[in-house]
């Protein structure tokens, strides 16, 4: 297969389980494929990047924001995709990305396409998890990482076009872990809100954590994903609530220890 003007870039700590699916994926048709990893990095996570011809730079941690921008600026190829090290680039979808940048010019100046997540066995096609479109492809110099830490997006100068495939996302791979990614993930939002002088109201407390169950659940049909779409929808609410609890627990004066 002849190689595409794309340059793939990774951001991973030890990652040695699941990059070699990834890496797979795009080795035969990807121009270049950069990996940025932790200095920490200490499973062999670089040499089977390596292995599968990636360049690998070792950098300290600065956080999604900083790694994703420095991964960007190593590419050299006219488009750059990224992907998680958990995620997998269907034929169909690779079909999809090479027609886009054979085009001359491009119409779009970046692309966002579905992702579909296996989560406890099964492919969820569903309630809040689908089709999760996500901003992965542009052209190079036409975009940049920007967001708040933890979250991050592209900032795009120009139009964004849509694809229609899939990406493949090997979520959490239990559910332990997917439970102990939840308060990490709200740090921003609780400062968000205290930095912008904003509270949780009861209304918030009440009335957005049964929503969001009913929206997932029944509005965008989570109950055709099996007991997996009802606990995703489950942990939606919940996770919602735990947000905004967050917010309030803030704001909470901490008693001194007793002594």
């Amino acid at each position: 297969m002849s190689k595409l003007p794309i340059s793939v870039c990774i951001i991973a700590g030890n990652e040695a389980a699941r990059i070699g699916q990834t890496l797979k994926s795009v080795a035969d048709w990807a121009g270049e494929i950069i990996v940025v990893l932790n200095i920490e990095v200490n499973d062999g996570t670089d040499t089977i990047a390596e292995s599968l011809g990636a360049r690998v730079f070792r950098e300290p941690w600065r956080g999604f924001l900083k790694q994703k921008n420095s991964a960007s600026e190593k590419c050299r190829q006219p488009w750059l995709l990224n992907l998680d090290a958990d995620e997998i680039v269907t034929p169909e979808l690779q079909k999809e990305i090479a027609a886009v940048v054979s085009q001359n010019p491009a119409p779009f100046a970046a692309y966002e396409f579905p992702r579909c997540a296996f989560y406890c066995g099964r492919w969820i096609r569903h309630g809040d998890w689908y089709p999760d479109r996500v901003l992965r492809l542009w052209r190079r110099g036409e975009a940049h990482w920007g967001g708040i830490e933890p979250h991050t997006h592209l900032e795009v100068n120009g139009k964004v076009g849509r694809l229609r495939a899939d990406l493949l996302h090997f979520t959490n791979e239990n559910i332990a872990r997917h439970i102990s990614k939840i308060a990490f993930n709200h740090a921003a939002f609780v400062s968000r809100r205290r930095a912008g002088g904003r509270s949780a109201s009861f209304f918030e407390l009440a009335l957005r954590p049964p929503w969001r169950f009913i929206r997932a659940y029944f509005l965008r049909l989570g109950f055709l994903d099996g007991w997996q779409g009802f606990y995703i929808a489950n942990l939606s609410a919940f996770s919602t609530l735990t947000k905004y609890v967050m917010v309030r627990e803030a704001e909470q004066d901490q008693p001194p220890f007793p002594q």
